[in-house]
């Protein structure tokens, strides 16, 4: 037959043949650490109504006027509905960035809210930090223990991430010392050490207010950027705000967030950043979404300028400290020997040691038989670590519940402990040391 002169049209995306690529042939190099966390893989599970979930870090709502928020959502369609349902600024609303300069004055932070850049949630501001200053094979900073979605995001764009411990103060600055001088020597600096000072997620600890200066120091002497994380701060339970990291050093990129203190579903945060990083970042945002969305931003500010939301704060304090309180009453009832964990003065989260040769891990689908889901540790760092450790979340369920949940774990981690004494073997060698009661929470030191 004739040869056709019409030239084969393209093969699209996603159609294999025996011919062509597979279409996972195609994904960047980059995509190879994009992998799923094991706290989101819970979720499925922990959703079901019979078991209960100490696993996720989601808000309790319970608390809000919904009533009168109804009313603003209608009043704002109705009057401001052109406005607020259009595309918008890249940097965000300005009126909502003038607010939130307002909002971390309680922090000691004075900001100016040019230098203010509104984001899909804090996860988004994050996310784009990250682009802009990591190369694949960049080096970054953080807490043993971190939050899984900063870890996903370095994993994203190839960074290597160097754990720093800590212990019941926060981060141990004699520790990051080490570790600098140790990258130093091998001829790398890192981009920045991303911190969460205020109620740490998982750890629950918070950085001591002395220590705050000098980990600045220790950062700036080795050419280091910071990233502060900052959702919780204002969920003390003392009534006591600490001041951020960004009031002492204005070169501090802050990253915060209305889904603690407000609604985590409206998806608004920020990233407070030096003049010299602002364009870029605001490039990114473009590039990533053009606009944040213009209609929950309004709602927000309209919730900041017409009702009382310091009061709602410390509302939500309360209902998590109450929550807190069930949950290390429940510890201390059920727990076997062996057991330790930390005591958070806010926030939403408690860290907890099992007994040496237990593997949190492993142990999960048990406890998940069993009714009751918490998040294993090892989620929690990007080398390995964290088999003896595990999350508990305060923050969702009843205090009932919490204690239904303590008394359910309590069972699994007895069971192990049987099989543990009849057959006299752990089931894995366990990692780092394990801490005194309500002392330090993490693994030895790690460094690079």
């Amino acid at each position: 037959m004739p040869q056709s002169d019409t030239p084969p049209s393209p093969r699209p995306f996603g159609i294999h043949t025996a011919a062509a690529a597979a279409p996972t042939e195609r994904f960047a190099a980059r995509t190879a650490g994009m992998t799923a966390s094991e706290i989101r893989a819970l979720f499925a599970v922990a959703s079901r109504p019979e078991v209960v979930s100490l696993a996720g870090g989601m808000p309790n709502l319970a608390a809000l006027p919904l009533g009168a928020l109804a009313a603003e959502v209608s009043d704002l369609v109705q009057r401001e509905g052109e406005v607020a349902l259009q595309y918008g600024s890249a940097q965000g609303v300005p009126a909502l960035r003038e607010q939130i300069c307002d909002v971390m004055a309680l922090e000691g932070i004075r900001a100016d809210p040019d230098d203010v850049v509104v984001t899909v949630g804090s996860q988004m501001a994050l996310d784009l930090v990250t682009r802009i200053f990591c190369d694949p094979g960049d080096v970054v900073l953080a807490e043993g223990p971190s939050y899984v979605g900063a870890l996903g995001s370095f994993a994203a764009y190839q960074a290597r991430v160097v754990h720093i411990a800590m212990d019941e103060h926060g981060l141990v600055p004699d520790l990051l010392r080490d570790a600098l001088r140790t990258l130093a020597a091998q001829g790398i600096t890192p981009k920045f050490l991303y911190t969460i000072p205020n109620f740490h997620n998982p750890a629950g600890v918070t950085l001591a207010v002395e220590r705050r200066a000098e980990v600045l120091e220790i950062c700036a002497t080795h050419g280091v950027g910071v990233v502060e994380d900052n959702p919780y701060g204002l969920l003390g339970f003392s009534g006591r705000t600490y001041p951020a990291l960004r009031s002492l050093d204005s070169s501090v990129v802050y990253l915060g967030s209305f889904s603690k203190t407000f609604a985590s579903g409206l998806r608004v945060g920020w990233a407070l950043v030096p003049p010299a990083v602002r364009d870029r970042l605001v490039l990114a945002a473009e590039s990533a979404t053009l606009c944040p969305p213009s209609f929950t931003q309004m709602l927000v500010s309209r919730y900041l300028a017409g009702h009382d939301w310091h009061s709602q704060i410390k509302t939500f304090a309360e209902a998590y400290r109450d929550r807190r309180d069930a949950l290390l009453d429940a510890l201390e009832t059920y727990l076997p020997e062996g057991c330790t964990w930390n005591v958070p003065d806010g926030g939403f989260y408690v860290w907890l040691t099992v007994p040496e040769g237990v593997d949190t891990k492993a142990m999960l689908p048990r406890a998940v038989t069993a009714r009751v889901a918490y998040a294993s540790g090892t989620g929690f760092y990007a080398d390995g670590f964290g088999s003896r450790q595990l999350r508990l979340s305060y923050c969702y369920p009843t205090p009932e519940r919490i204690t239904e949940g303590v008394r359910r774990l309590a069972g699994v981690l007895e069971a192990e402990l049987d099989v543990m004494r009849t057959f006299g073997t752990p089931t894995r060698p366990a990692l780092g040391p394990a801490p005194a009661r309500n002392g330090p929470q993490t693994p030895g030191p790690h460094t690079p």
